[in-house]
């Protein structure tokens, strides 16, 4: 697998992807939102985030995945393309851990993408944040979710039965947890 996957701070310019993605109805099975959100909340979000784990209680970073192109006379140059975001969410100061979420496009699911972030992600809470632990909530039904989060690393430490409810009634979800 190339490592053409970078995490960034998120920019402005990523309004309309952060609307698309915390609008995306599919995708709130997986999460905690429950309504909408304007562009007008998320552009204050985007403007008033200060970047600082610590005052934020979270980390929201940007994936991107650099594809090569032929260039002129035959060089190679990449671009890069906004493809999911990675966050780290519920930091506890105290006890020195956090959760993770990762959401990668469609479009950009199946390429190793996951993994690349995943990797990342954890590098940096060990080597910058000094975090104890990670931790992620898993819908028991996801198996490429359950099998990112396990050949990261991460490993089951219960399930919660009956714990988010789904157009499709009751879920099971699988804790998952990752020390360093």
């Amino acid at each position: 697998m190339a490592d053409n996957v970078t995490l960034r701070a998120m920019e402005p310019e990523d309004l309309d992807f952060l609307y698309n993605i915390e609008n995306n109805i599919a995708l709130w099975d997986v999460g905690t939102a429950n309504v909408p959100f304007s562009r007008y909340l998320l552009h204050d979000y985007l403007a008033n985030a200060s970047g600082d784990i610590y005052t934020d209680k979270q980390v929201r970073l940007i994936i991107e995945q650099r594809e090569a192109e032929a260039g002129q006379a035959g060089a190679e140059r990449s671009e890069a393309r906004t493809v999911g975001l990675a966050d780290l969410t519920a930091f506890d100061p105290r006890n020195l851990r956090a959760e993770v979420g990762i959401v990668v496009r469609q479009d950009s699911r199946g390429k190793g993408v996951g993994h690349q972030a995943l990797a990342q992600l954890t590098d940096y809470a060990r080597r910058v944040l000094h975090l104890h632990q990670l931790y992620a909530y898993v819908d028991a039904a996801n198996e490429v979710s359950l099998q990112l989060f396990g050949g990261a690393g991460f490993r089951d430490a219960a399930r919660l039965k009956d714990w988010v409810q789904t157009a499709d009634g009751w879920g099971d979800v699988v804790l998952m947890q990752y020390f360093f």
